[in-house]
């Protein structure tokens, strides 16, 4: 492994998809809106930098938690 983390948080209710994050190699990362409401979500969320905190979540919040149980096994 180089290290490098890929990953996606999604948001979704009723049962239906609301927006998606996604963090790819290279440090790309972006909000996909499954609808014109979820647009306007997605428009706040970046201005306010939320990718920033999904970014940490996804980058180091997870992977420490996975390894922590899996030392568990």
């Amino acid at each position: 492994s180089d290290g490098s983390v890929r990953g996606s948080k999604r948001e979704g209710y009723d049962g239906r998809d609301f927006l998606s994050f996604e963090l790819k190699e290279l440090g790309s990362k972006s909000f996909v809106a499954a609808d014109d409401i979820a647009e306007i979500s997605r428009s706040r969320w970046e201005d306010e930098n939320v990718a920033e905190r999904w970014e940490n979540y996804l980058k180091h919040v997870c992977p420490e938690g996975l390894q922590k149980y899996i030392g568990y096994g």
